[in-house]
């Protein structure tokens, strides 16, 4: 049965509230922008559309600072700005996509197809841009658990206000009354929302939201060896880490693979170009990732893709291939050639 992932985190110990004698300044402003980007990319599931809305909340902030009046926190009339940005942003546009939200697997002889760069696909983060360094471990733990893919994808199925009211309940802890104030409604309306937004995770049978839990030593040890085999590209190694359920995909392709088998056929057949490949390690929505570097005829290697791998129970569930690397790379100050 699907259950819904309730966090059980410390009370926040990132900066609640400003005591400002004069109106707020651009330094005032910018210590909030990465809790900002993390909560924006909550709401968008785009790293991208995450940094467009933070900007826009900045310059609306600044353009109004000298009527901000003190009373209630800086960091509380940012969070109202930002919603209201997000929440523009939202309003008629489409659920962000996975493949395995667009038609069932394929095969691994199955053609790839075209690429479909103009579908809002779900785009991954890097931690630094998401988590502010100011929270303590606990905190920075409890945070990265709520950017995985699996969590912001299952935001994705909540209307835009429900998704607001979840995010600021469960994961900033804000209390019922500080969120309708925000969201200028009713303590009864925040509740409604949250229990709306609570009974439509529940009934989703989707068993990668149930997967979202904290990374530990041995999902650390599990992503590393996956890496390790991918560039020694010994499959037969590789595919003992895989679930019997694991799916691979590749965005902006609407082809996506299930099960170990299929997996390694086509990494073997249609993907043997990535042979010889070499791997750089970063850190993505929460978990270790890597970007990957396939040879370059021209000498060394060329960006190919950041993969993202969830863990659950022990083995690989789920391989994403984010093959963006224009935009991406550099968000993650990855170089753009690696020399042999």
């Amino acid at each position: 049965m699907f259950t819904l992932f309730v966090l059980s985190h410390p009370t926040s110990t990132l900066p609640a509230v400003t005591d400002l004698a004069s109106a707020p300044t651009t330094d005032d402003f910018e210590q909030h922008r990465v809790e900002l980007t993390g909560y924006c990319y909550r709401m968008l599931g785009s790293s991208f559309e995450a940094d467009d809305a933070v900007q826009e909340t900045m310059v609306r902030a600044w353009k109004a600072a000298d009527r901000f009046e003190g009373r209630s926190s800086l960091r509380s009339w940012l969070y109202r700005i930002a919603t209201n940005v997000c929440l523009t942003m939202l309003d008629g546009a489409q659920r962000r996509a996975r493949p395995m939200d667009l038609g069932p697997s394929s095969t691994a002889e199955t053609s790839i197809g075209p690429k479909r760069p103009e579908l809002p696909w779900l785009e991954p983060i890097p931690d630094a841009r998401a988590i502010p360094t100011s929270a303590d471990p606990a905190e920075t733990a409890a945070l990265r658990e709520t950017i995985r893919l699996a969590f912001v994808v299952a935001l994705q199925h909540l209307p835009a206000r429900q998704r607001a009211v979840l995010i600021m309940c469960e994961v900033l802890h804000w209390k019922a009354d500080e969120c309708a104030q925000l969201l200028e409604t009713s303590v009864a309306s925040v509740n409604s929302a949250l229990q709306r937004a609570r009974a439509t995770l529940a009934e989703r049978q989707d068993t990668t939201f149930d997967a979202v839990k904290p990374v530990d030593e041995e999902q650390d040890k599990i992503v590393h060896k996956y890496a390790e085999f991918f560039e020694r590209y010994d499959m037969d190694a590789l595919v003992t880490l895989l679930h019997e359920d694991v799916v691979m995909s590749m965005p902006p392709y609407e082809l996506w693979l299930e099960g170990p088998l299929n997996v390694q056929n086509w990494m073997l057949g249609q993907g043997s170009g990535c042979r010889g490949s070499r791997v750089v390690p970063v850190v993505a929505n929460g978990t270790p990732a890597f970007a990957q570097y396939r040879p370059d005829p021209k000498g060394g290697f060329e960006p190919w893709a950041l993969v993202l791998i969830d863990v659950s129970d022990g083995q690989v569930t789920a391989i994403t291939s984010f093959l963006d690397t224009p935009h991406l790379f550099p968000i993650f100050d990855l170089p753009d050639h690696l020399d042999n």
